[in-house]
């Protein structure tokens, strides 16, 4: 039966460039890494901004890994199964460096802002495959506490060549690692776990102590990786081991993988529940401060987080513009419409202040500024993976119904946004440990203090958040400070945000961010920058988030 025309349909997403269609990742790319990474990070954007790499991401979630514990001969094998897509996703994942090959290069070669970068810009099209990625990058430098291990380890941790299996890592052109603290009891306190090591007089892993663990851990992402970094308990306290999934000799280790969580997002990546028993691990760092060594693994991560969740705002913000500049209501493009303008607007220059600063914290990582990364990394993973939740939500409200369902991949985001915060600490446990960095470790405060200072002179109203700094630093010392951990984060999160787009942003965005986050020129929601200001320079702001 025929059917009436379909008019005012937004036409599919096209094809575009994940990098050079956003300004704030190009020129953080160019300014940081070089010509070199910016033209490897950009051929990598056509790929993110794909039609093949979308289905890619959609077929990889539609279709979720399947656990399979026994061989059809009755062996126990605990290997899980992925859909062909994923492996795609995961080939220009390795490919591109994304994993551990910046801990291999030299120091202030701008390699991890080319890798975060280059995050950012995959990130955008499927987030779940890019959990053993961050892994095995933030793996490398808590592995530096073992030298041995790290010598043997790094070289295929930092391989372009994704080699999926389960074989001996001589065998393996490339290997992937992940992490095993949470347990049932505790969760975020790790120092609570009951897996306990005992240590063996031999064994066959090689590059140092070696033990048997034996215990239960309750969140192991990425069970298919080569090896894992693993807290459990030793005489001494809290001690971190390497755990691989095969043996020297090419036996498996005892690694039994009991379940698969069944989470909110994240759905194209395998989440499992894992029992050790008598399961061989050598021991990384010194005996008892396993909580320090895996803390390295942590703030990398962290840094991720904030990679990830800047990249999923970004994602959402692509959708709601593409749809406003396309989509008519009441006699005009939503685009055009005023309070469309404002709403988009503000999520814009929510995006560019989070990729802004996740991109100047690598920076620092590159350049060794451990000082400004420690408190900034923190700061950044609370602010940044909160904001991303309402953005996402407010994006997905620009299309009204549309982008209730499942089709134009709203939907997919939306379930993702929250992850960020609550993985690798959540916001209360972010919070606090800003308030530790400031408290134990004064440098860091001072060296984030010297990053807002080149901001000065700005604005009045930037100058003033900037001083209430020292106010906010000399708080968090304070008996009560606990309490208000969240709201001495949230100071030093947008005042950072703020004096980066001080110095690198067009006026049009600085001022508007300014204004509308220290300025008092915003409501509660999203969508209510001053009339004025979002007349003004609205429809600047958002051709400039989006110019595909």
């Amino acid at each position: 039966m025929p059917t009436h025309a379909v008019t005012n349909q937004v036409p599919p997403l096209p094809d575009y460039n994940t990098v050079t269609s956003q300004p704030p990742l190009d020129e953080g790319l160019r300014r940081w890494a070089g010509p070199a990474a910016y033209d490897e990070v950009s051929a990598l954007g056509v790929r993110a901004g794909s039609a093949e790499a979308r289905e890619w991401a959609r077929q990889a979630n539609e279709n979720e890994p399947v656990l399979r514990t026994h061989s059809p001969t009755g062996e126990r094998i605990d290997e899980v199964a992925f859909h062909p897509t994923w492996h795609s996703l995961m080939e220009v994942a390795v490919g591109a460096g994304l994993t551990a090959e910046p801990w291999a290069e030299p120091p202030g070669s701008g390699a991890h802002v080319r890798r975060a970068a280059g995050f950012i810009a995959w990130s955008e099209n499927e987030q779940g495959h890019l959990c053993p990625i961050s892994m095995t990058y933030a793996a490398a430098p808590a592995l530096a506490a073992n030298a041995s291990l790290a010598a043997r380890w790094l070289p295929p941790l930092a391989s372009r060549a994704y080699d999926f299996g389960l074989r001996p890592l001589a065998d393996k052109r490339g290997a992937l690692v992940g992490m095993g603290m949470t347990e049932k009891q505790g969760g975020s306190d790790v120092r609570a776990n009951t897996t306990r090591a005992v240590a063996q007089a031999d064994g066959p892993i090689e590059g140092g102590q070696t033990y048997r663990l034996t215990g239960h851990k309750w969140f192991c992402s990425a069970p298919m990786s080569d090896a894992f970094l693993v807290l459990a308990q030793t005489d001494a306290g809290v001690g971190c081991f390497l755990v691989p999934r095969v043996l020297d000799d090419g036996g498996r280790n005892s690694f039994a993988l009991q379940r698969l969580k069944d989470k909110l997002g994240n759905r194209s990546n395998a989440s499992s529940e894992v029992e050790l028993d008598g399961t061989w691990g050598v021991r990384v760092g010194d005996d008892g401060r396993g909580i320090r060594t895996i803390l390295d693994m942590v703030a990398a991560t962290r840094l991720d987080c904030i990679l990830g969740s800047a990249s999923t705002m970004r994602a959402a913000l692509v959708r709601a513009i593409h749809h406003a500049r396309h989509r008519s209501a009441f006699g005009a493009l939503l685009v055009d419409q005023p309070l469309m303008q404002n709403v988009l607007a503000d999520l814009a220059l929510e995006v560019e202040a989070a990729t802004t600063l996740a991109l100047r914290l690598a920076h620092a990582v590159d350049e060794g500024d451990t000082a400004l990364s420690r408190l900034g990394v923190a700061v950044g993973k609370y602010w940044v993976c909160k904001r991303t939740s309402p953005m996402v939500a407010e994006a997905l409200e620009c299309l009204g119904g549309n982008g209730y369902v499942e089709e134009n991949g709203l939907a997919r985001l939306y379930r993702e946004a929250p992850l960020n915060s609550i993985w690798e600490g959540s916001g209360n446990v972010n919070a606090l440990d800003v308030l530790r960095a400031i408290t134990r470790e004064p440098l860091s405060g001072e060296a984030f203090r010297n990053e807002l200072a080149l901001s000065r002179g700005h604005s009045t109203v930037l100058d003033a958040a900037i001083t209430r700094v020292d106010d906010v630093v000399r708080y968090a010392a304070e008996p009560e400070a606990q309490g208000g951990a969240r709201q001495v984060v949230e100071h030093l999160a947008v005042t950072l945000q703020a004096a980066l787009l001080a110095r690198y942003a067009p006026t049009e965005v600085a001022d508007a961010f300014v204004a509308s986050r220290l300025g008092g020129q915003h409501g509660v929601t999203f969508g209510t920058l001053d009339a004025k200001l979002s007349a003004g320079h609205a429809r600047t702001i958002i051709d400039r988030a989006f110019s595909g």
